[in-house]
């Protein structure tokens, strides 16, 4: 592939969309992100950028590039190499194309474009002279398990604060929504379908479960609120039981997803369902379930008047765009990161919603105003204004 000319947001959008990085563990066979990560990494260091690269996993890269001075103040631009399937898509997935401004391809949006983005505007700042550090940190896995930011976390990587460019349609977002998994298992007990004397109903005592979480959703859930997300829900995703018509089930399986808002804790789902069971126990005698924890990530915030959040809306108004302040309804790497006493805002081009989806593209006038005002944000944090946002 020729090279990408300096600075050039859109080509490398291009460049990074035709570089198949499926994620193996969502896409059986997929070839990950180690040419990809090859791709950027060649890239940034002709850009300019100490480039370095090292496995999350086996063959799984992270792309770590810095510019500017070492030892002073210190932004991180965070985003994610991987992408997840192309089943169903109705367009060819790694073969950009340009139609009425929109770039499709699989990870245009979710999130190339951001990347390309961040690159292209730390290019910018770099050429306008920095005296603190830019980071950019492009990422294995957060499709699957965030191994990427897991790892450059554990290797001691610290900035200030961070900006993860995921798609939000340029609005700026300083809190999204956690999660928490858990399976219910209620156990019946098999008999013939006209033996009501001896079979107990596996699946219909999972229905009283879900009955009491439902009251707990609209009576508790929907009360508890935050300014920018809503409020805290549950849902049930699958469910599987029974062996035949006229079989009582002996077993009944549903999976269940709580989003989280600050201030809660996923690590208390399991115990929000045991309430729920021993509810549906009371008025459903024989009821027999166990509650099984699953993946737990936790939510973001930052508070909406931190100076990376003042810096990101000033650097908007300066170029012209009036961007909203929003919560972002998926989960981030953010959350990992501020965990690490590293803020984390995401702000990026495209929107989430077309993120794996069908069709995905990303607007090419959004990866060019980013790119204007990622290049503002760096200068005003890192740059000669860095002084003006200081916390």
């Amino acid at each position: 592939m020729p090279a990408i000319p300096r600075g050039d947001a859109l080509a490398l959008t291009r460049a990074l969309v035709a570089t198949d990085s499926r994620n193996p563990s969502l896409a059986p066979g997929a070839p990950g992100e180690r040419a990809v990560a090859d791709l950027l990494a060649a890239t940034l260091r002709e850009w300019g950028f100490a480039v370095e690269i090292a496995d999350a996993a086996p063959g799984r890269p992270n792309v770590v590039a810095r510019a500017g001075r070492a030892g002073a103040r210190t932004l991180l631009l965070n985003g994610h190499l991987d992408t997840v399937g192309v089943e169903g898509m109705t367009h060819a997935p790694f073969s950009p194309e340009s139609r009425d401004g929109r770039l499709h391809g699989r990870g245009s949006a979710d999130m190339k474009g951001g990347i390309a983005a961040m690159c292209a505007a730390s290019v910018r700042a770099l050429d306008a002279g920095l005296e603190g550090e830019v980071i950019l940190a492009a990422v294995a896995d957060e499709e699957y398990a965030s191994l990427g930011t897991r790892a450059l976390l554990a290797s001691g990587l610290r900035a200030d604060a961070a900006i993860v460019t995921e798609p939000t349609r340029l609005a700026i977002c300083p809190a999204h929504r956690g999660f928490a998994w858990a399976e219910v298992v209620v156990e019946g007990r098999a008999a013939h379908g006209s033996r009501y004397d001896v079979g107990v109903d596996a699946i219909t005592h999972a229905a009283h479960v879900l009955t009491e979480l439902d009251h707990f959703q609209r009576e508790t859930l929907a009360a508890r609120t935050h300014p920018l997300l809503g409020h805290a829900s549950l849902h049930a995703g699958t469910i599987s039981g029974g062996i035949g018509l006229s079989t009582y089930p002996d077993r009944c399986t549903v999976s269940l997803e709580r989003r989280t808002l600050p201030g809660e804790r996923g690590a208390d789902f399991v115990a929000e369902v045991e309430s729920a069971v021993r509810r549906a126990a009371a008025g459903a005698p024989g009821l027999r379930a166990r509650v099984v924890p699953g993946l737990v990530q936790d939510p973001n915030d930052v508070a909406v008047d931190h100076p990376l959040v003042q810096a990101l809306g000033a650097a908007c108004a300066a170029e012209g765009w009036s961007a909203p302040l929003e919560g972002l309804s998926c989960w981030t790497d953010a959350a990992l990161l501020t965990a690490a006493g590293i803020p984390a805002v995401c702000f990026g081009p495209g929107d989430i919603a077309l993120a794996h989806a069908a069709e995905e593209w990303v607007p090419e006038a959004e990866i060019d105003r980013a790119t204007a005002i990622l290049a503002h944000t760096i200068a005003a944090w890192c740059g000669s204004g860095a002084t003006a946002w200081a916390s």
